[in-house]
């Protein structure tokens, strides 16, 4: 099975945890075999709390700038920046800056429990 979109033809769903952030499906389980591809936005100023996933992340930033929390070290990651966020770390982020930071993340096509660690 093959598949086109345009992210601009997708709507964006604003997530209730965290502050200014919202997140596109690109990809979702149901259109691909393995992985389901999503774009996060936090904006300016916005940030998504300390939280575990039990499946992993690789995450690939499209633009922007954070401080992401993961496990007991702290980085700033920007625009061509890879990261890979193991199943079960905690993990956050705050925007740095006057622009959105957004990136896009892909996750293995299993069921997902998270855990909400701080606020």
């Amino acid at each position: 099975m093959t598949l086109l979109k345009n992210i601009q033809s997708i709507s964006a769903s604003a997530l209730t945890a965290g502050k200014g952030v919202s997140m596109k499906m690109l990809l979702s389980p149901e259109e691909s075999p393995n992985f389901a591809m999503r774009n996060f936005v936090i904006e300016a100023g916005g940030s998504m709390p300390l939280h575990t996933n039990t499946i992993e992340h690789e995450q690939y930033v499209l633009s922007g700038r954070a401080r992401v929390v993961l496990g007991d070290k702290t980085i700033e990651a920007g625009p061509g920046d890879v990261l890979l966020i193991p199943a079960g770390v905690p993990h956050s982020y705050e925007t740095l800056g006057d622009a959105p930071y957004s990136f896009l993340c892909l996750v293995p096509k299993a069921e997902d429990h998270i855990e909400v660690l701080s606020g």
